[in-house]
């Protein structure tokens, strides 16, 4: 019989250990069982959040809105800086001060996309603005591609990357230097390599980078690896 953990701070309750293999890391999987709040009954993913989010607003005294509020006024922005100020500042645990980052970055993302599209521009223009507007083309010239694969892709832009999901999340477009970007791909079982990185030190979220720094970058092997995440994502 599998134990039960209690994650501390966070409220939830998980079963353990199931492991989950990702090529150049591997990462322990849970089975979200409930909180003290649902009656012994099942919890979804969005409940087991949502409780959390309520066991830090009564832990540490404040309203999510009013974190987010902080972070904003803090003038943080990478998500590793944002922890550490909530922590060092506040007090916070890891897993508190993480996932507030994480709602306070999403918050901006969203208040970036709804600006954007007031104003008639394309939300994922806003990536390529200053130095990194060169990086423009390119970013279109792998939309170009991806698009070919059907009309059920969903374009959700994120701080500082675009997401691409079909029925779930299956790849992103990031411009990460004024010269690069960088494809983050799920291709479980996948093996890496030279050129198809594991992605263990770029975002956990994803199996595998690809450095993409010209038009010439974006070949057929690029396009294959997209069209095998877009497909496994169905």
């Amino acid at each position: 019989m599998p134990t039960i953990m209690n994650v501390s701070g966070s409220g939830l309750m998980f079963r353990e250990p199931m492991r989950c293999p990702v090529p150049g890391k591997e990462h322990v999987c849970y089975t979200l069982l409930n909180d003290s709040m649902n009656g012994g009954r099942m919890s979804t993913v969005d409940e087991g959040l949502e409780a959390q989010i309520r066991n830090i607003e009564q832990r540490y005294g404040k309203l999510l809105s009013e974190w987010i509020a902080i972070v904003r006024e803090s003038g943080l922005t990478k998500h590793t800086d944002i922890v550490a100020m909530l922590k060092s500042q506040y007090g916070m645990s890891h897993g508190s001060a993480h996932r507030v980052a994480l709602k306070a970055r999403e918050a901006d993302a969203a208040s970036m996309v709804k600006a954007a599209e007031a104003s008639g521009r394309d939300p994922a223009a806003l990536l390529y603005s200053g130095k990194k507007a060169g990086l423009k083309p390119l970013h279109d010239v792998l939309m170009t591609a991806i698009t070919t694969f059907g009309d059920d892709i969903e374009l959700a832009p994120k701080k500082g990357y675009v997401s691409l999901r079909r029925k779930k999340q299956f790849a992103m477009i990031q411009p990460t230097t004024a010269t690069r970007i960088d494809l983050g791909l799920i291709l479980k079982d996948v093996p890496a390599t030279e050129r198809l990185e594991s992605a263990a030190s770029f975002n956990a979220l994803f199996t595998h980078r690809v450095r993409v720094n010209t038009i010439n970058d974006v070949d057929s092997r690029v396009i294959a690896w997209l069209k095998q995440a877009y497909d496994l994502a169905g």
